[in-house]
């Protein structure tokens, strides 16, 4: 069985989804549905969002308002919808980039979903943040370790599901 532990690996910078980002991270996890598509993988990691997270979250958005800085709770979703708390930027089958610019930072969550070469498919989440003031490397430098520890455990439960979900069943 594979491990539904995600492996933090480097971000492909510049990348096309926000060019002047100068913050990057990436996880990637391999999952053994072979058509699963980057819409579906979206849905099932952000759709619904652990108790401990949304708290953190109804956190940030209490601290962040005091600098009138945009919530997740914002109506920021435009014409495309959203995903969990983020409005869909553009989606494709591969690919779907979430996120939206605010005056302190502009921010993306890219989901791609691509081969591995062996019938299995490789999920990378990849968080881009172009920091435009102060204000934004002061709120980076004390949510990431915050961030990543909610995308590798979101990324892990996901796994599970998946994996579990395409397991025979037991006689």
């Amino acid at each position: 069985m594979m491990s539904a532990k995600p492996l933090m690996v480097k971000p492909h910078m510049p990348h096309p989804a926000l060019p002047g980002a100068d913050w990057a991270d990436c996880f990637e996890l391999q999952v053994s549905k072979s058509d699963l598509t980057a819409i579906a993988a979206a849905r099932a990691m952000l759709g619904r969002f652990p108790p401990w997270v949304r708290l953190l979250m109804s956190l940030r958005n209490s601290v962040t308002s005091i600098f009138g800085l945009k919530s997740t709770g914002s109506d920021l979703a435009g014409d495309k919808g959203t995903i969990g708390f983020f409005p869909i930027v553009s989606q494709s089958d591969d690919r779907v980039v979430l996120g939206f610019d605010d005056r302190h930072l502009d921010f993306r969550v890219v989901i791609d979903v691509r081969d591995d070469g062996q019938g299995r498919r490789l999920v990378d989440t990849t968080t881009l943040v172009k920091r435009k003031i102060l204000l934004g490397r002061i709120y980076i430098a004390l949510i990431t370790p915050f961030h990543r520890l909610i995308v590798a455990r979101m990324l892990a439960d996901f796994g599970r599901r998946m994996n579990s979900a395409s397991l025979p069943a037991s006689p």
